[in-house]
């Protein structure tokens, strides 16, 4: 056997000496903060893994094996959940005493007896402070909330899972008012609780915002049971998108004591789902009201107007034969004078007009004369210009024009021998020839 080889351990023993060296105070009921990962129950026991993430890149810089033991299941979880109202789950921040606990097996792992919910109830409102804090940054928080409401609203898209308690109650309570008023709804499915969650009730929302003309509202609502998942409301991308829907947001979320980002963000906040189908009928109700009080207002208006009718024209029935006798007495005797008072009328009307024919007719006939003869002095003399700047008149007072080909010769240069040349006088024409 070699050097190496008698010195050599068992992996058993090399186990039991990082045991060994383990099992030191230092390591043991030590108060731990770090993230939930793959969190699953077994058996009564809980494992999960315990993870630290870089603040700035998010990536993880420390994992650790943790485990609940059955003996301890029950009383960590009872004291985490009476006072956040949460159980433990993936993706919470977490307190937690325990010893580091090496096994032959399965290695190293981190055993929990004890929690301290209150750090992670600080850490889940520390997130959610940040996000709102971002949101207010980016002038969005208060969007959703500042839209004015369709008048009244009976439209309603409903972001819920398929087939849970919540929205079934929602429905019910739509459905069953008193008012008899009915309403246009329809659900967009979406996961309501888990890692999903954020991600799928965005899509919801972009189907709603795609036909964003046949609804007059959104209602996010998810029922009651276990609280664990309400984490995952509180989502920045969630927020924002609800924050800036160009449609009122109603949320009913879990109890009511449940509170996430989207409460302060969406334009209403509910307990439940059930609460949220009555504001809506509620709502509705009022309208109806407002509607049925104008109603009774126009019916007395009009039954006030229709008697005050009804005494007026018993009054004209028995005016009628005075009245119409009269009126065509008074009107036979209008007609009278108008037939006296029409000849003198039409004579000093007319008499005046021809007067002012007569004097229009001389003004044209003096106005005519005097146009014709400026008009005739002028063309004469435009005739005599034309007379003295015509070619022949020049011609008369000793010039000629002379051609060749029919083109007017300008320059000697133009000319070559043997060329034909036309002179142009005031009486006559002389054809030569260019030496």
């Amino acid at each position: 056997m070699s050097v190496a080889g008698s010195r050599s351990l068992t992996l058993t023993q090399l186990n039991r000496r990082i045991t060994q060296q383990l099992a030191v105070p230092a390591l043991r009921d030590v108060w731990v903060t770090a993230e939930i990962s793959d969190f699953r129950q077994s058996g009564g026991h809980l494992y999960m893994e315990l993870i630290e993430k870089d603040e700035r890149s998010g990536a993880t810089v420390a994992r650790l094996r943790g485990i609940i033991w059955a003996n301890s299941a029950p009383r960590v979880c009872a004291k985490f959940n009476a006072f956040t109202g949460r159980q433990l789950a993936t993706g919470l921040k977490v307190m937690l005493c325990g010893s580091v606990n090496h096994h032959a097996s399965y290695g190293l792992s981190f055993v929990i007896t004890d929690i301290d919910p209150a750090y992670t109830l600080g850490d889940i409102e520390r997130r959610r402070i940040e996000i709102l804090r971002r949101l207010d940054e980016e002038g969005v928080a208060s969007l959703n909330r500042e839209l004015t409401w369709a008048v009244p609203a009976l439209r309603v898209a409903v972001i819920s899972a398929p087939g849970a308690a919540g929205y079934g109650d929602f429905m019910h309570q739509l459905f069953s008012n008193n008012s008899g008023i009915r309403f246009n709804v329809r659900l967009f499915p979406a996961v309501m609780q888990g890692e999903n969650t954020a991600p799928s009730v965005i899509a919801a929302l972009n189907a709603i915002a795609s036909q964003l003309d046949e609804w007059d509202c959104v209602v996010i609502i998810r029922g009651g049971g276990s609280t664990s998942d309400l984490v995952s409301f509180d989502n920045y991308d969630l927020a924002s998108n609800v924050a800036q829907f160009p449609l009122p947001v109603v949320v009913g979320i879990g109890h009511e004591r449940d509170v996430t980002v989207l409460d302060y963000v969406a334009n209403m906040r509910v307990k439940t789902p059930t609460a949220a189908a009555e504001w809506l009928i509620s709502q509705a109700e009022a309208e109806l009201e407002h509607v049925r009080s104008l109603a009774q207002s126009i019916l007395r208006a009009a039954t006030e107007r229709l008697s005050g009718s009804h005494t007026q024209l018993a009054y004209l029935q028995g005016q009628l034969p005075v009245v119409a006798t009269a009126a065509a007495t008074a009107a036979a005797t209008r007609l009278q004078r108008a037939a006296y008072s029409l000849d003198a009328i039409a004579s000093r009307c007319i008499a005046p007009q021809k007067s002012r024919l007569d004097a229009f007719r001389q003004a044209i006939a003096v106005a005519l004369s005097t146009i014709t003869t400026r008009r005739r002095e002028r063309l004469d003399s435009m005739q005599s210009l034309l007379e003295a700047l015509s070619p022949v008149a020049t011609m008369r007072r000793g010039y000629t024009i002379s051609r060749v080909g029919g083109h007017a010769v300008t320059s000697a240069s133009q000319l070559k021998s043997g060329m034909s040349l036309v002179t142009a006088f005031s009486d006559g024409e002389v054809t030569s020839t260019v030496e």
